[in-house]
């Protein structure tokens, strides 16, 4: 018998509301009957099945905040993030892929783009146009205001010149947010986001780089060689990449988080039913303390990541502040990316000599876990965000309280 709540008790983070359980229900049958039977052969090929883009634009999981005024879902934040962690129980390659085109290209377009931007590129980005986030470059990984790539005014326009590194759905975008250098210096760099178009004269594109894990998920290089790019295409104020960039990786961290927790979902459900299933000396492995117990002991933690989680994203809906909204995002990343890693281990350690084959799926996702403690800021980048502010916040209270004392 369940319980009534009294009245006005807010219900769980973790308990969704029914618009919200059946958006996760949509998602999760697209993830069961779209993904699941191609995942090996996108992972073996290393790129994502042509029929199942176009059945992720159908779904509506490739614009999923944008309004249904320009032909997308018209869901929220916390909609991308369900989605995201239902896709990755599956495939973390598809999550990924999903994730950039919704956390950080719709979402930038959505938080910080005029109207006309807005007009030309949401309904595209809705229904056909991949897009891309291009920040990266081989001096400005975690450093990523060490960037080279400049962008020198010309008449009504820019031109962009510099390369880009680990551009993740680079091989498939029609569309490229790329940041560079307005002017400024290596200790102040001013930075300007610009919206560029594949076929524009001077961009190409590398083949993707051969990588350890999320392998259907394309990473290239993307070359600017003199780019022409109409002012009209500058997201924001010449100068205001900078804020831009900071703004969409914190929306950026929260759906990297998502993907590990739903990747770890997914490699600890594998295991408990293969424990549950499989026999050794006459007993079910799950029965064995030596197996049981660390399965639940993730499952435990998982838990606390996913309402960690949910409530990180439920946090940045309600307009936080921005020293919060950094915090809150590097913790939820710096977690799950940890949860991710050690699901994935103990789940090829559960399967034994199967979990090392690939006929199982843990193989691969315990291939896919790593990146996660690496892009969207290494955890060594999120511990820096998480002390410069808390120490930042003790430095302020104890300045209180001594005014008080005083």
């Amino acid at each position: 018998m369940t319980a009534t709540p009294p009245p006005g008790c807010p219900p769980p983070l973790t308990v969704l509301s029914g618009p919200d359980a059946e958006w996760r229900r949509t998602v999760r049958e697209v993830a069961r009957s779209a993904v699941a039977p191609r995942v090996r052969a996108m992972d073996e090929a290393g790129r994502l099945d042509d029929a199942l883009v176009q059945e992720l634009f159908r779904a509506g999981l490739m614009g999923i905040e944008v309004p249904r005024a320009y032909g997308g879902a018209g869901g929220d934040l916390f909609r991308v993030v369900l989605a995201i962690e239902e896709l990755a129980k599956v495939d973390p390659s598809v999550a990924v892929f999903v994730d950039v085109q919704n956390a950080l290209v719709a979402s930038a377009l959505l938080r910080h783009g005029g109207g006309d931007q807005k007009r030309r590129f949401l309904p595209r980005l809705a229904t056909g146009l991949v897009g891309a986030y291009a920040i990266s470059e081989e001096d400005a990984g975690s450093d990523a205001f060490a960037l080279a790539t400049r962008a020198e005014p010309d008449g009504d326009a820019y031109r962009l010149t510099g390369r880009k590194q680990w551009i993740t759905s680079a091989e498939r975008a029609g569309l490229f947010l790329v940041f560079a250098r307005t002017g400024g210096d290596a200790r102040a760099p001013r930075l300007g986001a610009f919206l560029v178009e594949r076929d524009t004269p001077g961009l190409s594109v590398g083949p993707p780089a051969g990588t350890m894990g999320i392998r259907a998920s394309s990473t290239c290089e993307v070359v600017l060689d003199g780019v022409r790019v109409g002012r009209q295409n500058l997201v924001g104020r010449p100068d205001g990449g900078a804020a831009l960039m900071v703004e969409t990786l914190v929306v950026g961290k929260l759906g990297i988080a998502a993907q590990l927790v739903g990747l770890a979902d997914g490699a600890l459900r594998y295991a408990w039913d293969y424990a549950g299933a499989r026999r050794q000396f006459g007993t079910r492995l799950i029965d064995f303390q030596g197996v049981g117990f660390p399965l639940a002991a993730l499952a435990a933690e998982l838990e606390a990541a996913r309402t960690l989680l949910y409530d990180t994203a439920r946090l940045l809906q309600h307009g936080a502040p921005q020293d919060e909204r950094l915090r809150a995002t590097s913790m939820v990343k710096y977690v799950a990316s940890r949860i991710a890693e050690r699901a994935a281990a103990q789940a090829v350690e559960t399967l034994g000599g199967n979990g090392f084959a690939t006929r199982h799926p843990v193989e691969k996702l315990y291939r896919d876990a790593k990146v996660g403690a690496i892009y969207e800021g290494t955890s060594n980048i999120q511990f820096q965000t998480i002390v410069s502010l808390l120490a930042g916040s003790a430095a302020h209270s104890s300045a209180v309280g001594t005014e008080r004392e005083e």
